[in-house]
């Protein structure tokens, strides 16, 4: 029986080290697949970002005007909104559009010579343009 007892002990240990190669190649697999496939998707991800930075940033002003001109819609006196519908139509190079909302801020809020000597600026600058 002992002879018998150890047959069945070597083919256990033989199966169980079967099972742990199989284990081993199919982890070594998946873990090659997945970064396989984070490699590829990093790749066509970079590949669909590669458009101009500056269409993108144009874009992105426009999207934050139309937010402004929103929120203004809610709350025709929103000096946040205001400030930051002035700021982007500049960066936007529309001095013309920044007039009015600055000419508002000047209105609502005369004591801050900060939007007094923006408009100034502005109007100067449409001025110069004209």
């Amino acid at each position: 029986m002992t002879s018998s007892g150890e047959e069945y002990v070597i083919s256990r240990r033989k199966k169980i080290e079967r099972r742990q190669r199989l284990v081993t190649v199919v982890s070594i697999i998946s873990f090659l697949c997945s970064g396989a496939v984070s490699v590829v998707s990093s790749v066509k991800q970079g590949s669909q970002n590669s458009k101009p930075v500056t269409v993108s940033a144009e874009s992105a002003l426009q999207q934050q005007v139309r937010g402004f001109e929103l929120v203004l819609q809610r709350e025709p006196d929103n000096q946040v909104a205001l400030e930051g519908l002035v700021m982007a139509r500049i960066q936007m190079k529309d001095v013309q559009g920044a007039i009015p909302p600055l000419e508002k801020l000047v209105k609502l809020h005369p004591e801050r010579q900060d939007y007094k000597q923006m408009l100034q600026q502005v109007k100067k600058q449409v001025g110069k343009g004209s």
